[in-house]
């Protein structure tokens, strides 16, 4: 097998993020779930816009957010993804590329406009989302790189993508690319309304080894095995995965391989919880730049909490500071 030229290629929904604070009395309002992501149409989209206070907008989507950490971290990072040649669509594209990450895909010159994803942060720092998905829907298998995923250590999934069948075909052929020419595949729950849509096909990945690491935080882990323990959940997910990294919030994480069990301290935060989203990308993001690298797992997810400590201390999904001197300062490197 020849040297792999990225660390990670993520497959995901290249989206726009618009980020604004509101208090609950708001969500309650416009009947959003808290710390939910829902699905909307574009003139919901236009309507909730309408509503929100002042925003801050930002190249986001989950995979794109894990890669943009990979890259502050020192890694190599590529992805897939699609979005509209239009002002967003060029805006997304400047953005990931100017940060490191080779971005192969075309932008469509037809169809609906580039995604967008309303971030809701609330003073506690849950953040509720609600996304229109526009053209991210139109990833195909024809736009997976198949070089770029031969090339890739990890090919990376979000669970979000599941939704539009053409993109869940598109996964399922870089996964056979990844696998035939000895590279891993990863796989990122993104959010339990997503498991609850789609876990039989999940677990059906995991136990057939399509998936090689999961990711999932414990909302998403135990709506995974319909369980209300997480204990139970972590020790479901031992015996179907080949290796899981589970975050726990406040707790920290736990990463199972096997019998294997390493438990992960949560890294303190610089200041104050101020924005959760991006949290599991970026723990993510950490954990596969030493997962890539041979670290043991712990170091791994020691990596991972402090991306994720770094993120959740300002507004946005993407670190502030750069990851690789942050590591350095902290003995992780």
């Amino acid at each position: 097998m020849s040297e792999a030229k990225y660390d990670v290629l993520g497959i995901g929904n290249a989206i726009v993020d618009v980020i604004a604070s509101a208090d609950d009395d708001f969500l309650v309002r416009e009947g959003l779930a808290k710390g939910s992501m829902a699905l909307i149409d574009e003139a919901r989209a236009e309507e909730l816009y309408g509503k929100m206070g002042p925003a801050v907008e930002a190249s986001g989507g989950s995979a794109a957010n894990t890669l943009a950490g990979l890259a502050s971290l020192g890694g190599r990072a590529a992805f897939i993804g699609k979005v509209k040649a239009d002002l967003l669509g060029d805006v997304f594209r400047h953005d990931i590329t100017a940060i490191g990450v080779d971005f192969p895909t075309p932008g469509a010159t037809d169809g609906v406009a580039t995604a967008r994803c309303f971030i809701l942060v609330t003073p506690d720092g849950e953040r509720t989302m609600s996304t229109y998905l526009g053209a991210c829907q139109g990833l195909a298998p024809a736009d997976v790189d198949e070089a770029a995923v031969k090339a890739a250590s990890v090919t990376y999934l979000e669970g979000y993508l599941w939704d539009p069948p053409a993109a869940k075909e598109a996964f399922r052929k870089a996964a056979e690319i990844a696998h035939a020419a000895g590279r891993q595949v990863a796989l990122s729950l993104s959010d339990s309304f997503c498991v609850d849509r789609y876990r039989a096909e999940f677990l059906e990945l995991v136990r057939t080894g399509q998936v090689d690491i999961l990711f999932a935080n414990e909302g998403e882990l135990k709506s995974l095995y319909e369980t209300s323990d997480v204990e139970a959940a972590l020790k479901a997910v031992s015996a179907d995965a080949k290796l899981a990294a589970v975050t726990l919030g406040a707790r920290g994480s736990a990463i199972v391989r096997g019998s294997e069990r390493v438990e992960v301290p949560a890294a303190p935060i610089e200041g104050k919880l101020t924005d959760m989203t991006g949290a599991g990308d970026l723990f993510a993001a950490g954990f596969l730049y030493g997962h890539a690298r041979g670290f043991e797992l712990k170091r791994s997810g020691q990596i991972g909490a402090l991306c994720a400590a770094e993120v959740i201390s300002h507004v946005g999904a993407r670190p502030q500071v750069v990851l690789k001197d942050l590591v350095a300062q902290k003995g992780l490197a």
